[in-house]
C-alpha cells in the first residue's frame, strides 16, 4: 500500500472529513418556519348511489384547499346536509300511522 493513495470517499490531497478547496460549496437549503400550505389528503370518496348524499360528500374535497382552521366549516356544512338527507329519508320511509283497531262493532248482542 502506498501512502499517496487517497482513501475512498476523500479527494486527493485532503484528509478524511476535510472539504477540498476546489469543490464549490452550496449554501444549506433555507429552512422555513412557516406552516406548510394546504395539501389534499387523497381520501377517495366512493359514490353511494344517492346523488344528494354524493354531492354532500364531494363537498369534503373543499377542505383539501383550506388551511386546517377552515376545515370545521366544511365538516359542519357536510354534517348538516347529511343529517337533513337522513331526516328526509326517514320521513319518506315511515309507514302511515294506522288507526287503532276498534272491535266494538263486533260486539253486537
Amino acid at each position: 500500500m502506498s501512502d499517496s493513495m487517497p482513501e475512498p470517499d476523500t479527494a486527493a490531497g485532503t484528509a478524511p472529513g476535510e472539504i477540498p478547496q476546489d469543490v464549490p460549496q452550496e449554501p444549506p437549503p433555507a429552512v422555513s418556519h412557516e406552516p406548510a400550505g394546504p395539501a389534499p389528503l387523497g381520501v377517495v370518496r366512493t359514490p353511494t348511489g344517492n346523488d344528494d348524499v354524493d354531492a354532500h360528500l364531494e363537498r369534503l374535497a373543499d377542505a383539501d384547499h383550506l388551511p386546517a382552521d377552515g376545515h370545521i366549516e366544511v365538516y359542519e356544512d357536510v354534517h348538516r346536509g347529511l343529517r337533513e338527507e337522513l331526516t328526509a329519508l326517514d320521513a319518506r320511509s315511515a309507514p302511515a300511522p294506522t288507526p287503532p283497531y276498534d272491535n266494538s262493532s263486533n260486539n253486537r248482542s
